[in-house]
């Protein structure tokens, strides 16, 4: 959590960003593989995680992106285009909401870009909120096999994850959340944009809370806060923070009269 309101950017040390980016791709992974590691003394097997590798892959790359979009558009020079665009996107993608600069002032793509990956870049059983990870390698691969089957129909093409099928009553569930979390992210966006809160504000005001993220664009961009929003605006974001935190499905299934029937 920040302890100041201008959150890192408040110590200005390339030092301490250093070690909270490190702690951040760290807590981004599954805690189970720490786990596992520690208790067996053999992390060879943690790096084999198709999940884990995926994650670290689409932070750094991410980073990368938009530090070489800083540089070329001449907003940093290279030192300074690689420290605030690798520690400000890995922040927001790993939905841990701090940052170093105003990024809002940056070229559009890059806050749309790092808003997007806090919906991906976390792995299951990590301190990230989000869709996760798990849930797009099940995703990508279940539309290659879709994919594959227009060309083939009669090909026999299991989901295969870290070496190992996938039931397709695991690829029914996460089709279902990623149909009630797009439900969610929409209605939520109306409901803002009902209280005359602007578009962008509200539509990312629904994916940091949902996300857990805390800073989003427009006026609740990181070096504002959601002091600006109503009391009505402020419980919609509440809603929609429990309902990610809670993984939505799990959230709605307790609204059932199903489950509190004997």
């Amino acid at each position: 959590m920040s302890s100041h309101d201008a959150s890192f950017a408040y110590f200005q040390s390339p030092l301490l960003e250093a070690i909270a980016f490190v702690f951040m791709v760290a807590a981004s992974c599954n805690f189970a593989l720490y786990f596992v590691a520690m208790r067996k003394g053999n992390w060879r097997g943690f790096w084999h995680d198709p999940e884990m590798r995926a994650t670290v892959g689409v932070l750094l790359l991410g980073g990368l992106l938009v530090a070489l979009l800083l540089w070329v558009k001449g907003i940093y020079g290279p030192l300074d285009a690689l420290r605030y665009g690798m520690f400000n996107t890995v922040s927001v993608a790993t939905t841990t909401g701090f940052a170093t600069t105003d990024y809002l002032t940056w070229p559009v793509f890059a806050p749309v870009f790092m808003l997007i990956l806090s919906g991906m870049a976390t792995s299951a059983g990590s301190t990230g909120g989000g869709i996760k990870m798990m849930r797009m390698l099940i995703l990508f691969s279940q539309a290659r096999r879709e994919l594959t089957r227009l060309v083939h129909p009669r090909a026999v093409q299991p989901v295969v994850l870290g070496g190992r099928v996938v039931d397709n009553r695991m690829i029914f569930a996460v089709l279902a959340f990623m149909l009630v979390y797009g439900g969610t992210i929409v209605l939520l966006s109306m409901v803002l944009m009902l209280t005359d809160l602007d578009p962008v504000t509200a539509f990312s005001a629904a994916i940091a809370s949902v996300h857990c993220l805390g800073p989003g664009l427009g006026s609740i961009g990181p070096t504002s806060s959601y002091a600006t929003l109503t009391d009505f605006q402020i419980w919609v974001c509440t809603l929609g923070m429990l309902l990610g935190r809670l993984e939505i499905l799990s959230f709605l299934a307790l609204l059932t009269p199903a489950f509190w029937r004997r």
